[in-house]
């Protein structure tokens, strides 16, 4: 990557010093299947039914199955009818009374919209090998390239690449600069954004509107963690839930604007307001190409925007 675009930054640039002020899966169990269980051969494709020894599963796959139906709030007539299958066999799937075959996986998984690495675990579950392979970003070639290329294309407006758990991939100049001067051990690998953003010793001081912002980040942390279940993110809201608001931003006082509601934190240079955007890939195989959003802020005003440029 270029010298602006860093995977997993250790280096931060464009450095904006706050104001002055301070107001600124090995498997081991198995799945038990009822007697005289049903098994699927291979799927409709003709892909084969390419088994894992049974000693390698850690799931009942017809439970993981339903627990992600009910989650979604689908009937069984209705997922049954969604990804063609009769209501009878989806029923003797969530049962255990039949073993879904890869096809039937991939299509009740689309249908539910189940992360690919939710749909690795069902292929596990089932007896089957993952489906969907995981790469460090660094070694995803053109996807890689693509993710450096939006990067510094957005420059010089801060932009970043994180994971479903918001964890910091890769970020150009200008984001890297806006992370400069916070602890120390908030900047240690992995890196958090949204603990930067909102911890006591990070941004939090900083920021002019913390109540309503950390507001809407809760707002899509639970959104996040409805749509991927993953336990993180149990553990992350309840950490930023937990953080002591800054000293003059007792009550839910807004920033107006008329388009959305920006981030706003006092800097050496001015305040800054920002609007963000999420960038993901479409029709990702790979599991961490699948996790990927690139979020970019602009500027919410012309003041923002020119102290942006000059940096």
């Amino acid at each position: 990557m270029s010298s602006s675009c860093r995977i997993v930054v250790a280096k931060y640039c464009d450095r904006l010093e706050p104001d002055p002020s301070g107001d600124r899966k090995s498997m081991t169990s198995e799945v038990i299947a009822a007697p005289h269980a049903i098994t699927d051969r291979g799927d409709m494709a003709g892909h084969p039914a390419t088994r894992t020894d049974p000693a390698t599963r850690t799931d009942d796959v017809g439970r993981l199955l339903k627990s992600w139906r009910e989650q979604r709030g689908r009937s069984q007539l209705e997922l049954s009818i969604a990804a063609d299958l009769s209501t009878r066999h989806l029923s003797y799937i969530e049962t255990g009374r039949s073993v879904p075959g890869r096809g039937v996986i991939e299509r009740l998984s689309e249908e539910l919209g189940i992360p690919l690495r939710e749909r690795n675990r069902l292929y596990l579950a089932a007896g089957y090998a993952p489906a969907h392979p995981e790469h460090p970003l660094e070694d995803l070639g053109a996807a890689r390239d693509a993710v450096e290329a939006v990067l510094r294309g957005h420059e010089p407006n801060p932009s970043m690449a994180v994971n479903a758990r918001w964890e910091l991939l890769a970020a150009n100049g200008p984001a890297s600069g806006l992370l400069a001067g916070i602890a120390p051990h908030l900047l240690e690998p992995p890196v958090n954004i949204l603990r930067a953003t909102l911890h006591p010793e990070g941004l939090a001081p900083a920021i002019r509107n913390f109540v309503p912002w950390r507001a809407h980040v809760l707002r899509r942390v639970e959104r996040q963690l409805s749509h991927t279940a993953m336990p993180e993110l149990t553990q992350l809201r309840d950490e930023l839930a937990e953080y002591p608001v800054p000293e003059g931003q007792r009550d839910a006082h807004t920033v107006p604007n008329d388009l959305a509601m920006p981030l706003v934190f006092a800097t050496a240079h001015g305040d800054l307001a920002l609007l963000y955007t999420t960038t993901v890939f479409g029709s990702p195989h790979d599991v961490t190409l699948d996790e990927i959003a690139v979020e970019t802020f602009f500027p919410a005003d012309a003041s923002t925007a020119k102290i942006l440029r000059s940096m």
